[in-house]
């Protein structure tokens, strides 16, 4: 079974590239963050023409999570319970479904834009919402696993230089330590390999040519329970897909599970 994360920016604007990498590389499951339409507008009709059914939680121009399953989708969840919102309003960045074998969550975690801002304190707030929607699944015995961009690095490693972060949010002590205590709820980071060069980065700046000189981040990440992390067979960075014209700044991420 293949599951992968890919934050698209924009599924209007990926969508050739999706249905071509989705044929092309066979995966079973792909959650989904950064729609960027509202639900309606999101392209099911063209993905159900694949073999995907499609489960979506989105609003309109900004977020929107969803889960494109061609292995079954049953037991959607929309948004997380608890959700603290943001100036009162409750953002499209989180959905679950059954697949198969499998329960998996795609999230959007907040930006958090800068330290001092309203958003960097809902940023942390959503992660303690997160940690107890998963708990319950997180310490059961099927596979499991909350799949996503977390706007977070884990550590220093998993950014091209850390000397330029110095006081920027994705690699505070606070965000790391939210990352930890969602581990502590009986996750495991599930680390890819690299296509290319020693750091499994997924994000690349379109700016001041991130990509080429590989300036990136690791914060495209896959958290699995025991039974979920006990069953990868491999696990990768789709470094090609950040390539040419019209690419995501961010990469797939691609687990394959033996279940």
């Amino acid at each position: 079974m293949r599951i992968a994360t890919w934050n698209v920016n924009s599924i209007t604007a990926r969508l050739p590239r999706l249905l071509a990498w989705l044929e092309s590389s066979g995966t079973d499951v792909l959650c989904l963050q950064e729609a960027k339409v509202a639900a309606e507008q999101f392209p099911s009709d063209q993905l159900r023409e694949l073999g995907y059914e499609t489960a979506v939680h989105a609003t309109g121009r900004w977020n929107g999570v969803a889960v494109i399953s061609r292995v079954g989708l049953e037991d959607v969840v929309k948004g997380l319970p608890g959700d603290p919102g943001y100036e009162g309003v409750e953002e499209p960045r989180a959905i679950s479904a059954t697949c198969g074998p499998a329960r998996v969550w795609s999230v959007y975690v907040p930006n958090g834009r800068e330290v001092d801002h309203p958003h960097y304190a809902y940023k942390l707030q959503w992660f303690e919402a997160l940690k107890a929607a998963v708990a319950g699944d997180a310490a059961g015995s099927r596979p499991f696993a909350v799949l996503g961009d977390y706007n977070v690095a884990p550590t220093d490693d998993d950014v091209w230089d850390i000397s330029l972060f110095d006081g920027a949010t994705h690699v505070t002590p606070a965000e790391r330590a939210a990352l930890a205590d969602l581990r502590g709820a009986g996750l495991a980071d599930v680390v890819p390999r690299p296509l290319k060069y020693d750091h499994p980065f997924t994000y690349w700046d379109y700016r001041q040519l991130g990509f080429p000189k590989n300036r990136g981040m690791r914060i495209d990440l896959v958290y699995g329970n025991e039974a979920f992390s006990k069953a990868v067979k491999d696990a990768y960075v789709d470094r090609e897909e950040r390539k040419g014209k019209g690419a995501s700044d961010h990469a797939p991420v691609v687990v394959d599970l033996d279940v």
